[in-house]
């Protein structure tokens, strides 16, 4: 019987269930045997830790010299994500280590980093020939440009463009402070990070916008307004 893969219950046997007429040494076997151990093999084990993978056969640790069982999954590259490069199985203990070293920017080029790290990553519009490449299904020319003009934002601190999105990236509006943009921000590293749930990385996009969003907010004129009268 495999004690991993199938819960276990005790079933209970008493003098009560036995019939009157039966004999004193059969009663006691019986009673011998109240622990029996009973196998419920569609049972599954109580999972501990988020982001534990499931298997059948675990898989060993990938980290070298580790002969512990690989039940966490990290990708294989920092370069493409997992379902592109591939998967390694990692115990608990490494895949720690493996989140702890990660580096976003390990292999890219020098443009590269310097794109990722520009204010306005991620927020780029697929264009062509100046206009909105997704038009498909368009009925009322919303995306043409040739519809309603879309209302102006109203003025005030956060008027520059990408500052409203990134504000509502961090779940703030246009009344947002420099101290509850930093506030919001480090609540939502902690609830993303994969440290933060067991070494899941499948929060890695969410945690990606909240830092360009951040990263956003603080080059504008906004934050730096607001954070010199203080």
């Amino acid at each position: 019987m495999d004690g991993d893969s199938a819960a276990v219950r005790r079933a209970w046997i008493s003098a009560a269930t036995l019939p009157i007429c039966t004999p004193l040494p059969a009663v006691i076997d019986r009673l011998k045997q109240r622990d029996t151990v009973i196998s419920e093999p569609n049972a599954r084990r109580p999972n501990r830790w988020h982001g534990r993978v499931e298997q059948a056969q675990p898989q060993a640790c990938a980290w070298p010299g580790c002969g512990e069982a690989g039940e966490f999954r990290a990708p294989r590259s920092n370069k493409v994500p997992g379902d592109v490069g591939g998967w390694q199985f990692l115990c608990l203990e490494h895949v720690r280590a493996f989140n702890a070293g990660y580096n976003y920017f390990d292999g890219m080029s020098v443009d590269e980093i310097h794109a990722a790290q520009s204010p306005m990553a991620g927020w780029v519009q697929d264009m062509v020939r100046g206009k909105p490449a997704f038009t498909i299904g368009d009925p009322h020319e919303l995306f043409s440009g040739k519809g309603p003009a879309r209302p102006k934002p109203p003025p005030g601190k956060w008027a520059a463009p990408g500052d409203a999105k990134a504000l509502g990236a961090l779940g703030l509006d246009r009344n947002a402070s420099p101290a509850d943009i930093r506030r919001a921000y480090r609540a939502l590293v902690r609830r993303y990070h994969p440290d933060s749930n067991g070494g899941d990385r499948s929060h890695e996009g969410k945690l990606q916008a909240v830092v360009n969003a951040f990263t956003h907010l603080k080059s504008a004129a906004g934050y730096k307004m607001e954070s010199n009268k203080t």
